[in-house]
């Protein structure tokens, strides 16, 4: 890390322009290549991934994403002579426009139930020619725009569908620039210099945005969730920041204790830097654990996440050195720099709130664990009702179009038509179509069916497909019975004797089997995350007690993470308020997603706090020393580095965006419980009762691990020194290791 840092103080010019280069070359590259992102979560061989195989074969025009247009008559009937002729010309004109594959109107007399019963709500069924992730927004754009010429006085026309939900997507990124915003003044606060707090803000941002257009270029690769570009830069700004604050940290510390820029700036690389470097791996390991779910959805989530966390530490150890030199001593207050110019370079201690929090911790160890931990058990409570499913645009803001169209349908057909199943099938012979005739009347009688479609062939005759509308709406756990008792209780009967198979497909099915993949992999793959994680503590901290209680404090702020957000999004306290739309369950990827947000995030401060107190546990061999100036030391950076990230990620729930809003309420939430309850009060409170416990390693298993320093003391440091620190309180002897 020194060598790196030596390079980029020599050349910092070079250093910046390969960074602007970098950002440039990419912003560029995307820019022409544009974006395919795609939220495909069909599991190749599930029922569902064959139904829409099935569609996509036999039916050219009907394999894409499908929307409805809706329209509603307060005071008349959709089948007035004006409202029936505005909306035909309009359906003709959307029939019209590219990417259209084909538009069912209701009008037509063999068209069936596509107007409500009071004869005021009537839909149309579009069907695009691709599936959503494959559209262009453009084209999903002018479906709306022709449909909304329809609208007047007496007439409401809302829009639905995923594809219709690509054109409310924010593109103001206002949320972003708020998180920077609070940022730059919490690091302004802590500094008091206005060149140091900008540099961490600038280092993030030119590594956020080469990796922001690194993403968009990956989408052209491999399948990457349109979320994947807004959640690699919540990550990013989060970490980019943090990671600069803690080097900038450093370095000015270096400045106070009278060493030139260029030497603190490499002292704090080749110090701080690695803690960062190893905090990001750990961040990166956990990500990259949702490889072995070999779901190619979650694979470009990971990639793209770990893409970002990887740039922004590459900038926080090349980028940030080359910028402190050019700053010089203006890294420095000018009250610091007046203060060191009149008085010379003087030690420092810990002070002020930290240094008494960490006496009150050491004296009160067994109480302030116990507060703790009931304050995360209580907090954990709602993750037992968790519930995966389906959140449909119904839990969209009661503004949207997608929503009003939802409720419109809701009201004037049933639940279950926002979310109708489709059942796909082969056929081999006469047989098989003899049975595919006679299923609609056996489905009619099925509880929980409101209504079923024709059968519908394909030109050669030998692909079918029918709809089911549920009497439930899709995210309803009735429909998922319903799904169910179709797949193993309905359909095999009536294909006994022949070679038909039918697969039910659709939004619920989809997710269904989506969910049921991840919760059966879920165990494997919280197992990866939590063993690698384990594995690279206890390389660089040698002890056995470490790694495990960092597992422990790592599921705890996962699990009380989770119980806020679903109090939020699926109990909908205060969800509404927060422009949120209403309660609902949450989206199946989201727990893998935040596991692995969440377990690397929460290993940083555990890095920065626990690698402070085994530096000095190696110069002294006295614990209670050790928790009590490693707590002390950190806790202010790590307080402030919180609350940036806490800015940053509650920033991106005004982002309109539901999935992205339930990542920035989980990470806060995990981040203020992580920095506030566990690393601050719970970590050192266990450490003070485990004594040297903390650092015991079996001889036999240190001989054979391999060597390895996170961040080797810093040298031209005194001894630190605490107030109220007592003489004879050490746990073993000064200088000894416990093996």
């Amino acid at each position: 890390m020194a060598a790196i840092a030596r390079w980029c103080l020599r050349h910092r010019l070079a250093a910046v322009l390969i960074w602007m280069f970098a950002l440039g070359g990419a912003a560029t590259a995307a820019g022409f290549a544009g974006s395919a992102y795609s939220n495909d979560y069909e599991v190749p061989g599930t029922e569902s991934g064959r139904a829409g195989e099935l569609l996509q074969a036999g039916f050219e025009d009907l394999g894409g994403d499908t929307g409805t247009v809706v329209w509603h008559t307060p005071g008349s009937s959709v089948r007035d002579a004006d409202v029936e002729r505005t909306m035909t010309r309009t359906l003709q004109s959307i029939a019209t426009l590219p990417g259209v594959g084909d538009v069912t109107s209701p009008y037509p007399p063999a068209a069936q139930g596509q107007i409500s019963a009071d004869g005021r709500t009537a839909y149309a069924t579009v069907t695009f020619d691709h599936r959503a992730g494959e559209i262009p927004p453009e084209r999903a754009r002018a479906v709306v725009d022709t449909a909304n010429e329809a609208a007047g006085e007496g007439l409401q026309v809302e829009l639905g569908g995923t594809a219709v939900a690509l054109t409310e997507a924010p593109t103001l990124h206002l949320s972003e620039a708020i998180g920077v915003v609070v940022a730059a003044v919490v690091l302004f606060l802590a500094f008091g210099s206005l060149a140091a707090s900008l540099l961490p803000i600038a280092t993030a941002l030119v590594s956020v945005g080469t990796a922001y257009a690194g993403i968009v270029l990956l989408g052209h690769v491999m399948t990457v969730a349109d979320f994947a570009p807004m959640l690699g830069m919540l990550i990013g700004l989060g970490v980019g920041i943090d990671y600069a604050l803690f080097i900038v940290t450093r370095h000015r510390r270096g400045l106070r204790r009278g060493l030139s820029v260029h030497d603190a700036a490499q002292n704090a690389v080749a110090t701080t830097g690695r803690a960062v470097v190893f905090a990001g791996a750990t961040v990166c390991v956990a990500l990259l654990g949702m490889l072995v779910l070999r779901l190619g959805f979650l694979n470009g989530v990971a990639i793209a996440a770990s893409l970002t966390v990887v740039l922004t530490v590459a900038a926080s150890v090349t980028l940030l050195p080359a910028l402190l030199s050019f700053i010089g001593m203006r890294a420095l207050s000018r009250r610091e720099r007046g203060r060191l110019a009149e008085y010379g370079p003087q030690s420092e201690r810990p002070t002020g709130f930290a240094a008494r929090w960490s006496a009150f911790v050491e004296r009160r160890p067994r109480l302030l664990g116990a507060v703790a931990a009931a304050v995360m058990a209580v907090l954990a409570v709602p993750t037992f009702s968790l519930h995966l499913g389906t959140s449909d645009q119904g839990n969209n803001p009661a503004t949207a179009t997608t929503r009003q169209a939802y409720d419109l349908l809701a009201d004037g057909f049933g639940a279950g038509v926002n979310g109708p199943l489709t059942l796909a099938a082969r056929l081999d012979g006469a047989d098989d179509r003899l049975a595919l005739d006679g299923l609609p009347a056996v489905l009619r009688e099925t509880d929980g069916v409101a209504s079923v479609s024709p059968v519908t062939y394909n030109g050669s005759g030998d692909t079918a497909f029918l709809t089911v509308v549920p009497e439930y709406a899709p995210q309803s756990q009735r429909t998922s019975e319903l799904v169910d008792r179709l797949r193993h209780d309905v359909l095999p009967p009536t294909t006994d004797g022949t070679s038909l198979r039918i697969h039910v497909g659709g939004v619920t099915a989809g997710y269904d089997d989506f969910a049921e993949i991840i919760i059966g992999k879920l165990p494997l793959f919280v197992g990866v995350v939590v063993g690698l994680g384990c594995l690279l503590l206890l390389l660089a901290f040698r002890s056995l007690a470490v790694p495990a209680k960092a597992a422990v404090m790592n599921v705890a702020a996962v699990a009380a993470s989770f119980g806020v957000v679903v109090a939020v999004f699926q109990w909908g306290w205060g969800s509404e308020l927060l422009g949120l739309g209403s309660a609902g369950p949450i989206e199946p990827f989201l727990p893998v997603i935040m596991v692995s947000v969440l377990f690397g995030l929460s290993m940083d401060y555990q890095v920065f706090l626990v690698g402070r107190m085994y530096e000095e546990w190696l110069e002294t061999g006295d614990n209670r020393r050790s928790v009590r100036v490693g707590l002390a030391e950190t806790g202010r950076v790590i307080n402030s580095a919180a609350v940036i990230m806490i800015s940053v990620f509650l920033a991106f729930v005004l982002s309109g965006d539901r999935v992205i809003a339930m990542f920035g309420i989980a990470l806060a939430a995990a981040v203020a419980l992580d920095a506030f309850v566990l690393r601050t009060l719970l970590v050192p409170a266990l450490m003070h009762m485990l004594g040297g416990a903390n650092w015991w390693l079996p001889a036999r298993l240190d001989r054979l691990l391999p060597h390895i320093s996170i961040e080797p003391p810093d040298r031209t440091a005194p001894h630190a020194k605490i107030p109220g620190e007592r003489t004879g309180d050490a746990d073993r002897t000064a200088g000894r290791r416990v093996h």
